[in-house]
């Protein structure tokens, strides 16, 4: 299943059962994906987290019922999943930007439309990518979990990143590490994540017989088919653009698909900010 035609299934699942208590297990299985991934790939492809598409929906929805109804608000509340009137009245407030007294009172309600995903081919657009067979790779690392859920890695992976440059974490992976070459974000998926957090490392390649510092991991990643993809400039804007082009341009119209097993996010050693600053997405793949 494409990645488009999913993310439209789980889009059209959320709306069918927008009074529902909407699951996220059962939202990502509409795009054959896991949660932790489906919710990843939604947040690059539509530029917001699952839930603010689904509150954001309730509360149109909530406003369009309210105005051209007699319901009461208890009522409005319990249809849209609200525990009480009174969080229902807090929601929609800070939504719509009144209350629903006044909204009732003929006050101007604001309008979130419904999703469509298409795929647009833009021309002009220049994305650099190869493919790389690599044997199986050890990896010394510092794992965390992470949230995928509101926006929260957006600002904890940073953090981290921060953090282990301060605390001597990643001093510690350089000095073990067999390359030198990168220094790795690795996103992990299938396996290590649950409904709402998934690992995510730092991490060196090293050599198989490492014996990891306390408070590190020594892991293997499997051998794979990757599509290596590279951007220039500063982080993390840099590297998120190139997500969403990889997301919304690349695989929707290549002969690949992910494996959906983890990502990595590789960065040479040097100053991220620069503007000439390098760095790759790995992504492993399998042919459509």
């Amino acid at each position: 299943m494409e990645w488009a035609e999913g993310i439209q299934n789980a889009i059209n699942y959320i709306e069918d059962n927008i009074c529902d208590e909407l699951d996220i297990e059962n939202i990502a299985a509409q795009a054959a994906c896991s949660p932790y991934y489906f919710q990843k790939i939604f947040g690059i492809m539509c530029g917001m987290t699952v839930g603010e598409y689904i509150r954001s929906r309730k509360l149109t929805l909530a406003g369009s019922d309210l105005t051209s109804s007699d319901i009461k608000v208890i009522d409005l509340a319990l249809k849209y999943g609200y525990e009480s009137p009174e969080s229902f009245t807090r929601a929609f407030t800070k939504f719509h930007g009144l209350t629903p007294t006044d909204a009732r009172k003929g006050g101007e309600l604001r309008s979130f439309s419904r999703l469509k995903v298409q795929v647009i081919i833009k021309g002009g657009n220049e994305l650099n990518y190869k493919t790389v067979e690599k044997p199986a790779f050890t990896v010394l690392e510092k794992v965390e979990r992470h949230t995928v859920s509101n926006k929260g890695s957006i600002n904890t992976i940073p953090e981290f990143w921060g953090r282990a440059h301060r605390d001597g974490t990643v001093q510690t992976l350089l000095s073990n590490a067999s390359d030198h070459s990168y220094i790795f974000g690795i996103s992990y998926g299938a396996g290590h994540t649950d409904n709402e957090c998934f690992d995510y490392a730092i991490a060196v390649e090293c050599a198989p017989d490492t014996i990891p510092p306390e408070g590190f991991r020594v892991n293997t990643i499997p051998a794979s088919t990757w599509v290596v993809s590279e951007c220039t400039g500063p982080m993390p804007e840099a590297i998120q653009k190139l997500w969403h082009d990889m997301c919304s341009e690349f695989f929707p119209t290549s002969n690949f698909k992910p494996t959906l097993e983890m990502d990595i996010e590789a960065f040479p050693v040097g100053n991220m900010t620069f503007a000439s600053y390098k760095s790759q997405i790995w992504i492993p793949i399998v042919k459509k």
